[in-house]
């Protein structure tokens, strides 16, 4: 099992990356944006985008979803994450080139019961040309 992620230009013409995180199988969910690198008590993968190459951020991500608090059985933490199923995130980005640009994802996904290894900066190499 494992969580897709795709990537799309904008579609009005501005310069933004489009990349949405689809677990495949359903009950499962993504760890926010804003979740501190090293989780909250130390647990939790905070989803990370960025750009190298012929892209350069010229912003923050932005979520389509907004972020509910869960509450681990048994925990007294919350952690920020995701409604179940995919979400897309917005990245606003200058082309500096037009060759080719890597975008780099990070994230954790969970449902109830279990996690899945978590992925730490793949590398998703993306032609600009």
């Amino acid at each position: 099992m494992t969580v897709t992620v795709t990537l799309l230009p904008a579609s009005d013409g501005q310069r933004r990356l489009r990349a949405t995180f689809s677990p495949q199988q359903a009950g499962f969910h993504i760890y926010s944006i804003d979740l501190p690198a090293q989780g909250v008590d130390g647990l939790g993968v905070p989803t990370r985008l960025s750009v190298e190459g012929d892209l350069t951020a010229v912003g923050r991500p932005t979520a389509d979803r907004s972020v509910l608090h869960l509450r681990p059985a048994g925990l007294t933490t919350e952690l920020p994450v995701y409604p179940n199923g995919p979400v897309t995130f917005t990245l606003p980005v200058r082309q500096t080139g037009s060759h080719r640009a890597d975008v780099i994802v990070s994230y954790g996904a969970c449902s109830e019961g279990r996690c899945l290894i978590p992925v730490t900066g793949e590398v998703i190499h993306l032609s600009l040309g």
